[in-house]
């Protein structure tokens, strides 16, 4: 059995989410591709995901792509969070995800008085709504549904539309005026997806394991979010297609291609600014591999929160946090401890590159903790 360093573990994670220099891509589409599902319940956070793990894009490629193209879609899947999904998957995706994180919202629909009668008639006026006005802002379609006695007080407008989404009916639509509208999902969609899979779980596990690499079981169930059972089952379908490696803190699967990743370190330090709610951050059942222990809670303070990081080599080593100011940029770095000084020219290329992504110029400022 091949053994892996943490070390190594880094590097090939790194370089199967598209965090090293010969894995980045060139297109929006393409890293959602090969990433599957990212993260998204932060619409700007998504875009500077794919930031950083593509080359020679802006942001207007980004929203051009999703608005315009339409080669991914941006909706709620996995765990019943918002992703940035390829449109070819969706329908599947949706099938396979929809019916459990319905599921498990049960309690909270209760306590909102959205029984399964309203949730169904709300479907309906939802889908008579948009065909007849359009993709509309929630405030908008809230406006619209309590016009026909649907409630939509307080959080329950949140939960009509999440449900509408992972029963398949809508999508996050066009950004207007800074708000994301709501549209049918086959108005909005390319006519072209994908067939079916004939064993959705362990095509999803598949996924998975393309883009994060060396994975686990329980690896997979945190991400996936699907039932113990189908974990159990995808994971097994898969088994027989991967080979089994021993990390640092127990055995994992890789698919047998990803064998070849298993590289020399690169000459110089890998820098990459990574946004909160990065896939990279919260793929993973334990973090070890990405954070030492004695900073941990700066980068997973709990309660839900991910936070963003610069990312060495793929470790974790400071917090930081883009300002806007008239003059442009400002990406403060909060330092974990006193950063190498070679990692500063590299931080402050990537900084610039973030700022080319943003259309602007863009300052470094790190903080006292930073100096050595």
């Amino acid at each position: 059995m091949t053994r892996l360093s943490t070390e190594q573990v880094r590097r090939v994670r790194a370089r199967c989410q598209c965090l090293r220099p010969a894995s980045r891509l060139n297109s929006p589409a393409a890293v959602v591709g090969k990433l599957f599902a990212m993260q998204a319940q932060e619409w700007a956070s998504a875009q500077l995901a794919i930031a950083a793990r593509s080359t020679g894009i802006t942001q207007a490629d980004v929203i051009h792509a999703r608005e315009v193209e339409r080669s991914f879609v941006l909706t709620w899947a996995l765990r019943g969070t918002l992703h940035l999904v390829p449109a070819e998957d969706v329908h599947w995706l949706n099938a396979l995800c929809g019916p459990g994180a319905i599921r498990g919202t049960r309690r909270r629909y209760q306590q909102l008085g959205l029984s399964e009668d309203i949730r169904e008639e709300a479907l309906g006026e939802i889908q008579d709504i948009l065909q007849s006005a359009g993709a509309l802002t929630r405030p908008e379609l809230a406006r619209s549904l309590a016009g026909r006695g649907i409630p939509v007080a307080g959080q329950a407008i949140h939960h009509l539309v999440r449900f509408a989404a992972l029963r398949g009916l809508i999508c996050l639509g066009a950004e207007v005026n800074g708000n994301l509208t709501y549209a049918l999902l086959d108005e909005w969609l390319p006519a072209e997806s994908a067939p079916p899979s004939a064993d959705p779980p362990a095509e999803l596990a598949r996924r998975y394991l393309a883009a994060y690499a060396p994975a686990t079981q329980a690896d997979f169930k945190r991400w996936s979010g699907l039932s113990a059972a189908q974990v159990k089952a995808a994971w097994a379908a898969v088994t027989a297609e991967s080979v089994l490696v021993a990390l640092p803190d127990g055995e994992a699967l890789m698919i047998k291609e990803q064998l070849d990743l298993l590289d020399a370190p690169p000459p110089k330090p890998i820098v990459h600014l990574l946004p909160r709610y990065d896939n990279y951050l919260l793929g993973y059942e334990s973090r070890a591999f990405m954070v030492a222990d004695a900073y941990a809670k700066r980068v997973h303070p709990g309660g839900g929160m991910i936070r963003s990081c610069v990312l060495i080599d793929g470790e974790a080593k400071a917090n930081w946090k883009l300002e806007k100011r008239r003059a442009g940029i400002r990406v403060l770095v909060e330092p974990f401890k006193a950063l190498d000084d070679a990692d500063l020219p590299l931080l402050e290329a990537e900084a610039a590159s973030l700022g080319r992504f943003l259309n602007s110029s863009a300052e470094l400022r790190l903080t006292s903790s930073g100096s050595k």
